[in-house]
């Protein structure tokens, strides 16, 4: 609870139970990638009064404050996750939905040869791979 409240007004966030909650869910061991629907019924799950729309406004203050980052991958909703500040790639699984990180340095390292390559540097990027499970005899 006390590294919440540090991580809330570090970023100039008042200290509110809604914010405390949410952050609390993300913070859960196991969580990754949450849509705002996933953390609304886990507060409902554990009888908190936190609406949608509640849930919604947080998730885009903690955006914008980089607490979390949101992901809109296709063909799904947006999902956020906790912003630790290792850069990572994503996998989707197109069937289930799932979402798998990952990192490669032969891929960072070919996207930086790419870049300069063409003349570019390289500052930012965004890789995602939506992927099915092989059927087996492939």
């Amino acid at each position: 609870m006390e590294q919440e409240t540090r991580e809330l007004r570090r970023v100039g966030l008042k200290v509110t139970h809604p914010r405390m909650r949410i952050l609390q869910i993300f913070e859960e061991e196991g969580v990754k990638h949450l849509t705002a629907e996933d953390v609304y019924k886990r507060l409902l799950a554990e009888q908190e009064d936190i609406g949608l729309a509640t849930v919604y406004r947080v998730l885009t203050q903690f955006e914008a404050a980089g607490i979390v980052v949101k992901h809109n991958f296709e063909g799904g909703q947006a999902v956020y996750e906790l912003d630790r500040g290792k850069h990572h790639d994503h996998m989707i699984d197109v069937d289930s939905g799932k979402v798998i990180e990952f990192v490669s340095e032969d891929i960072e390292r070919l996207q930086q040869e790419i870049a300069t390559r063409h003349g570019y540097e390289l500052v930012d990027h965004s890789l995602v791979l939506y992927v099915r499970p092989k059927a087996k005899g492939r």
